[in-house]
């Protein structure tokens, strides 16, 4: 089901690009807008694992460092059928984890300091495979995808904005001149945005069911949540400081706390609408 409502969206992303190009940039503009979007992406499709752990200054652990770790990681990369990922640690007070890596094979799986303080063993394995529901699903690959659609159109808006500014006539931007463009200038970027939103948090809905799946207990990843989204609430002030907010999507939580407006644009679902969906997904398992 999330698969399908994922193809979707990015069905949709594509038709606004489309939409937007022909009216705003014709053939050209798409073209144009397309390529340098796609050479951005592209660039963060290969190197954003890596600029992410050197943001946190997250070092690889050895085996020998923390066997019981990389056990742990290595026993349900095998349930999800994948290459066991690399194990990264991250020394920051916020109790979080991200995976990230361009493919199963070069993937990362980075776990703060402060997670390991607050969870219990069952409690970190249910956030570790939903990590590793993010590698199985190849979910970095889709939200480059995504991001690179969506930079597309908000080019190609731009584009056009400053074109009309500049004395295109009405012959060459049949959509009512600068007013028409200042309006696609500030509402195409915004749809598209909206659209990337909902197709990452269709992907967080996905990897939590991946997960329960992969560590067989919807419990343990619940629980996890409820302790994350509490420190959450409670590190805020100290979020601001460590969490780059253009990471933060990254995360199993969202470390940022926000007003109800910024909620809307939120890559995440709500904390509790997650915990409620495991624990259904607990009875089906058996699970009191």
């Amino acid at each position: 089901m999330h698969t399908i409502k994922t193809v979707l969206l990015l069905g949709i992303l594509t038709g606004l690009f489309l939409v937007v190009g022909k009216i705003l940039g014709g053939q050209t503009g798409m073209v144009i807008a397309f390529v340098f979007a796609m050479a951005m992406n592209f660039f963060a499709y290969w190197f954003s694992d890596k600029l992410a752990l050197k943001m946190y200054g997250a070092k690889e652990i050895s085996y020998e460092e923390a066997p019981w770790l990389h056990d742990m990681v290595e026993q349900l990369a095998r349930n999800a059928g994948i290459p066991k990922p690399r194990v990264y640690l991250a020394p920051i007070d916020i109790p979080n984890a991200f995976a990230t890596g361009r493919n199963p094979k070069n993937a990362v799986v980075a776990v703060t300091s402060g997670i390991l303080n607050i969870l219990s063993p069952e409690e970190l394995r249910g956030v570790l495979a939903h990590e590793i529901a993010h590698i199985k699903n190849r979910d970095i690959l889709i939200s480059s995808i995504a991001a690179t659609i969506g930079g597309a159109i908000s080019m190609l808006a731009e584009m056009a904005f400053w074109s009309s500014l500049f004395g295109r006539d009405d012959e060459d931007n049949p959509i009512g001149g600068i007013i028409g463009s200042l309006l696609l200038f500030i509402l195409a970027p915004i749809a598209a945005m909206l659209v990337q939103m909902a197709i990452s948090r269709s992907r967080e809905y996905a990897a939590d069911a991946t997960g329960a799946e992969i560590c067989r207990c919807p419990l343990s990843l619940a629980k996890a949540l409820e302790k994350l989204e509490m420190a959450a609430n409670q590190l805020a002030p100290v979020a601001e400081r460590e969490v780059n907010p253009g990471t933060a999507h990254m995360m199993i939580v969202n470390p940022l706390r926000g007003s109800a407006i910024a909620s809307l644009f939120s890559t995440h679902p709500p904390t509790q609408e997650r915990i409620r969906r495991l624990y259904e997904l607990a009875k089906k398992y058996g699970q009191a």
